[in-house]
C-alpha cells in the first residue's frame, strides 16, 4: 500500500508531491525533486532545510500500473502511496504516517482538485503548476504557470498568486546515444490511440495510413510508441474478423516479431508487406524526438506531441460512430440500443462536432490552427496523400514546429519551481 516509511524528525515539514502517469513522473516530478535537493545539498549543514518528502500517487487513465515501483526506485521519497489508495489517504492519512503540522501539497500532475483536497485535509498550503490552465486559483496559494497565456486566464483577483516559470516539458534530457537518423529515410510515428474505443477504429484505419504512404514512398520508416494501457494482443485482435470495423479496411496484420538487440520491442509486417517498428517505453520521447511527423487521434497525447515540437497531423475519422457497442462505458452500453446509437450518432455528428472548433490541445490553447486536424467522413488514403505531401515540404514541417515551440514556455522551470518550493518551505519554518 505504501513504501519508505521510516522515523519521522518531528520538527520535520512535509513537501508531498501529487502525480499521476508515467509521463508526469519522468518529466516534471523526478526534475523538480533533484532540483530542489540540489539547492539544499548546496547549502552548509546548519542552512539546510529539514523536510521530508512524499509522492501521492493519484488515479489516472493512462497510468501503466508501474508508476509506484518507478518512483521507489528512485530512492527520492519517505513515502509512496499508490493510486488506488489515494481515497482511502484522504479519509485517514494517519493510516499510512505520521504528519507533521506544517506542510505543502504540490501539483505535478493529474487532476488538480485532488491535490487541493489533499491540501485542505491535511492542512497544508497548495502549489499549483499549470501547464494550460490553473483551474483552481481561489483555493491553492500560489500558482507556477507554463506561459504569460496560463497567467491571462486567472481571474484579476487572483493574479498575484502566479508566476511564469516556463515549461517543465522544455528541461526533458533526451537520451543522445539513440539516434533514428538516416539522410534517406523519414521517420513518422502513428498514434491511433490507447482506449479501446480509439483503437477498434485506430488500428485498422492506421495501418491502412501506412499501407497507402509505403505504397508511394518506400523511404519512410513507421514508428507506434504503444500506449502503456495497451499491448500487441489487442493490435491483433483490433484488425481482426472479430472487430465489425475491419470490414471497411484491407490491410492487416500478418505477423508480429520480436526483435532483439534494438530500441524496437516489436515489429509488425502488414499483408502489404509494411513493417512498423513498435516500442513499449513510456514515455519514449527520444524516439518520437526523432520523427519527423507524427499521425494522431485526437486527446492528450496532441499536448506531449507538441510539448517536444513534433509536427503532427490529427486525424479524427467520424464515418463509424454508429458503432458504439465498440466504445468503452456507457456509450458501449447504450449503444447496443439501436434507436439511441442512431440518436447519438445524429447529435455528435451535427452538433457536437459542428459547434467544437479545434480538437487537438494546441489549437485550443492557440486559440487557432497551429497543427492540421481532419476531422469526418475521412479516408486512409486522403490522410497518406496529404502525409506524403507535408514529408515533403520541410518549410512547412518547421514552421509547425516553430508555432507549437511558441506556445509552450522556455527552459530552466524545473529549477524555477525548485526555487518556489525551497523558499515557501523557508516561510513555513
Amino acid at each position: 500500500m505504501y513504501s519508505g516509511l521510516t522515523a519521522m524528525n518531528k520538527k520535520s515539514l512535509a513537501v508531498v508531491i501529487v502525480s499521476n502517469g508515467p509521463g508526469e513522473l519522468a518529466t516534471w516530478v523526478r526534475p523538480v525533486v533533484e532540483e530542489l535537493n540540489k539547492i539544499n545539498g548546496s547549502l552548509c549543514d546548519n542552512e539546510k532545510l529539514d523536510f521530508i518528502l512524499r509522492l501521492v500517487l493519484v488515479p489516472c487513465p493512462n497510468a501503466t500500473g508501474k508508476e509506484f515501483t518507478v518512483a521507489h526506485s528512485w530512492n527520492k521519497f519517505e513515502l509512496i502511496t499508490k493510486s488506488k489508495s489515494f481515497w482511502k489517504l484522504l479519509i485517514n492519512p494517519h493510516s499510512f504516517a505520521n504528519w507533521p503540522k506544517k506542510g505543502m501539497v504540490i501539483f505535478l500532475g493529474g487532476d488538480q482538485f485532488w491535490s487541493i483536497l489533499l491540501a485542505k485535509r491535511l492542512g497544508y498550503m497548495n502549489i499549483t503548476y499549470a501547464e494550460w490552465i490553473a483551474r483552481w486559483p481561489q483555493w491553492t496559494n500560489e500558482i507556477a504557470a507554463m506561459n504569460v497565456k496560463v497567467k491571462e486566464l486567472i481571474p484579476q483577483r487572483y493574479k498575484n498568486k502566479c508566476q511564469i516559470i516556463g515549461d517543465l516539458m522544455a528541461d526533458i534530457k533526451l537520451n543522445s546515444e539513440i539516434s533514428l537518423k538516416d539522410k534517406e529515410k523519414n521517420y513518422i510515428a502513428l498514434l491511433p490511440g490507447s482506449k479501446k474505443a480509439k483503437l477498434s477504429i485506430g488500428i485498422p484505419f492506421f495501418l491502412e495510413i501506412a499501407d497507402h504512404i509505403a505504397k508511394k514512398n518506400q523511404n519512410i520508416k513507421f514508428i507506434i510508441p504503444i500506449a502503456p494501457t495497451t499491448n500487441k494482443s489487442e493490435y491483433l485482435f483490433f484488425q481482426s474478423q472479430k472487430n465489425p470495423i475491419t470490414k471497411y479496411y484491407s490491410s492487416k496484420i500478418k505477423t508480429i516479431q520480436n526483435m532483439k538487440n534494438s530500441c524496437f520491442d516489436y515489429v509488425i509486417e502488414t499483408s502489404k508487406n509494411t513493417k512498423i517498428y513498435l516500442i513499449k517505453k513510456h514515455p519514449c520521447y527520444e524516439i518520437l524526438k526523432e520523427c519527423d511527423l507524427a499521425i494522431t487521434t485526437v486527446g492528450a497525447n496532441t499536448a506531449e506531441l507538441a510539448a517536444i515540437a513534433l509536427p503532427m497531423l490529427v486525424v479524427l475519422p467520424t464515418q463509424h460512430l454508429n458503432m458504439m457497442n465498440a466504445w468503452d462505458g456507457i456509450f458501449g452500453v447504450i449503444g447496443k440500443i439501436s434507436f439511441i446509437n442512431r440518436f447519438l450518432t445524429f447529435i455528435v455528428k451535427y452538433f457536437y462536432f459542428k459547434k467544437k472548433k479545434f480538437f487537438a490541445w494546441p489549437n485550443i490553447k492557440a486559440k487557432k490552427m497551429i497543427v492540421p486536424e481532419r476531422i469526418g467522413n475521412i479516408s486512409p488514403e486522403k490522410i497518406a496523400r496529404e502525409v506524403l505531401f507535408l514529408i515533403q515540404d520541410r518549410d512547412q514541417l518547421k514552421n509547425i514546429s516553430d508555432n507549437l515551440v511558441k506556445e509552450r514556455g522556455g527552459k530552466g522551470a524545473a529549477e524555477k519551481l525548485a526555487y518556489i518550493i525551497f523558499n515557501s518551505i523557508k516561510k513555513l519554518c
